[in-house]
């Protein structure tokens, strides 16, 4: 016998639901999972936010590390060999000022940006989650439903020989045919 789509539910679902209540995955069962995190939530970050990805972006390139890389040359080589006044003589301790002040300021952005990511993987994640879930359930009825397909074939079929047999067999008695 085919099991309900609720028994399969607790079935799969056992004793350890991960938070997903059993009305709330027959509700799953009757629509659409498969959209996009980005569609489903929308852009909902602040102009702030924003701006904190892109510089985290940037500073996460290769564009910024020989961008930077040529500026601290530069920087070495101006006071070091071409000026004859330096503004920051050899231990460069205003570059080394500037290098620690940018650093105070992007990390703090690369958390930041960080964190959002994280919070748009969990999302993916329980999506994926309830995807994968929906699909072993509505497998699992299918299977069900074969099962019981090919219990009634053999049944027919079984009913099928039968009738043959009556009615190709020789009748001893014409009451019985």
């Amino acid at each position: 016998m085919a099991k309900s789509k609720k028994e399969l539910v607790k079935t799969i679902l056992g004793e350890d639901p991960y938070d997903i209540l059993e009305d709330d995955m027959m509700a799953l069962l009757q629509k659409k999972l498969a959209e996009d995190i980005h569609c489903i939530r929308g852009d909902h970050r602040s102009k702030k936010e924003k701006i904190a990805d892109a510089a985290a972006r940037f500073v996460g390139s290769w564009a910024f590390i020989i961008a930077l890389a040529v500026c601290l040359a530069l920087w070495m080589i101006l006071n070091a060999l071409v000026l004859l006044r330096p503004f920051d003589e050899y231990p460069f301790f205003l570059l080394s000022l500037i290098l620690s002040c940018m650093a105070s300021i992007q990390v703090p952005l690369i958390v930041m940006s960080q964190n959002r990511q994280e919070k748009k993987d969990r999302l993916r994640a329980h999506n994926d989650y309830v995807l994968s879930l929906k699909a072993e359930i509505v497998i699992e009825d299918l299977h069900e439903t074969l099962v019981q397909v090919k219990a009634n074939q053999e049944e027919i079929m079984r009913r099928l020989a039968g009738l043959e047999r009556a009615r190709f067999a020789p009748a001893s008695d014409p009451e019985q045919v």
